[in-house]
Order: C-alpha cells, then structure tokens, then sequence
C-alpha cells in the first residue's frame, strides 16, 4: 500500500555538508526566533496568575486559565486549516493585497522547506497586535476570569510553538511524542497536507472530520512500522511540493 509518507521529510538532504549539521544550525536559528516570544507571554501569564492568586478567587482563576489550552487548540486548528493552508489570491483593494502579500507565502515556504528554521517558529510580531487589543479588553473583566482565560491561551501558543519545534528538530522514546512527531510529519506529506492540522491535539481534526484515513491512523501509531521509501533529491522534493500546491490553486 502506497502511504504519502514524507520522503522530502525522512530523506531531506542539502545540496553541501552532512544532513545534521543542516539540521543543526536551523534548529539554533528557529530557537533564537522563539526566544522573545516566550519571555513575553510568559511573563504576562505569571503576573496573571499571581493576581488570580492573591484575588480570592483562586480557584476560578486556575479553572479560567485551564480552559485557555482547549480554546487555543481550538484557534490553533482554525488558524493552520483556513489561514496558513488557505489562498489568497492577489486583486485590487488595500485588504486583497494585504492577504496576498502577508498571508499566503506564510506557510508554504515551511511545507516547501520543512526544516528551514526561518520557517517553523512564530515571532513575538505573529500574534502581538491581537495581543495588544486583547489584554487591555480582558481587563474589563475580574483578574480571575478573562485575564486568566487569555494567560491560559497565550501560554498554550507558547507551548504550542516549541512543541512544534521539537516535532521537527527533537528526538525521544516517549511513545506520545513519537506518535504526535509521526501525526506531523505526515501532515508535511503530499497525501497528507489537507488533513491533521492539529499540532498539539488531533482532537478538532476528529472533529470536523480531517483526521488521516484509518490504515494511515494504523501506520502512525507506535506498533506499526512504516514501509522504506526511495531517498529524494532536494530538487525532487520542492517539485513534488510546488506541484501540489498548484494543483490546490487551480481548483481554487
């Protein structure tokens, strides 16, 4: 059985030097990039919580902050499905133009270069304008409630953006990081590319019905061992890529 397994991906090689110290050297740029990003957020949901704290309100403030992981997984599907996997073509009018020019080379270049580091980690920028006209807003409400809902949500981003990281870069025998690294990596397969858009939950993608088909589900999971695949050049691999996305434009 023919699988779309990522062979751009298992047999990703640069044109010069050895396959790690590529690797190696993406890996220090995408942390560098998530450093700023998780100072921040950081420390705003730590103010947050020690506010929630000493509010009397403690527990409801934990239960509001709790809850900002499911709706951040939530956004985080409907953020990668529609916005980064969307098309936005060019046309007239300041808004077109700006969807075309800041939204729609967003994420290709990453399925396109899956381990360039410039393309896997978010910025402080990504989010900080939404960011700016939230937090003020959630202040209108009790420390413990919206303040605390959108720590728990900024935080998840951050969780969120370094669990991605370590899917491409990171290695370990724990069973569920495997199978969440194997869930994404064939996300970045051209079978794949339109489903699993969940990184850190494939919850949603069961949801509204974008998990992978059953004997891909079997292949992923952790007793299964998937089939060899024929090494692919770099070149071969930006081909079969651009080819799938032109193919998705067409039908758009």
């Amino acid at each position: 059985m023919s699988t779309g397994l990522a062979p751009a991906l298992a047999r990703y090689r640069p044109v010069e030097g050895s396959f790690e110290a590529y690797k190696r050297e993406q890996s220090s740029i995408a942390r560098r990039r998530l450093y700023p990003l998780t100072a921040f957020y950081t420390t705003f949901s730590l103010i947050v919580i020690l506010l929630g704290l000493r509010s009397g309100h403690a527990w409801i403030g934990i239960a509001f902050f709790l809850a900002g992981v499911p709706v951040w997984s939530l956004v985080e599907y409907l953020f990668h499905r529609y916005v980064l996997h969307g098309r936005f073509p060019p046309g007239k009018g300041v808004i077109r133009r700006f969807l075309h020019e800041r939204l729609d080379p967003l994420h290709w270049e990453h399925h396109e270069r899956p381990f360039d580091g410039w393309h896997i980690s978010g910025e402080l920028k990504d989010i900080l304008p939404l960011f700016v006209v939230a937090a003020p807003v959630s202040f209108l409400f009790p420390v413990y409630t919206m303040p605390a809902l959108l720590a728990g949500v900024v935080q998840s981003y951050v969780g969120e953006e370094w669990l991605h990281y370590f899917l491409h870069f990171g290695k370990s025998r724990n069973r569920f990081f495997r199978h969440l690294k194997r869930y994404h990596l064939y996300h970045h397969s051209p079978r794949g590319m339109e489903q699993g858009y969940g990184i850190t939950s494939g919850t949603w993608d069961v949801v509204f019905h974008t998990q992978y088909p059953k004997p891909v589900r079997k292949l992923l999971s952790e007793k299964s061992r998937g089939p060899r695949v024929r090494r692919m050049t770099r070149s071969e691999a930006s081909k079969l890529f651009r080819e799938r996305f032109k193919k998705r434009w067409t039908r758009n």
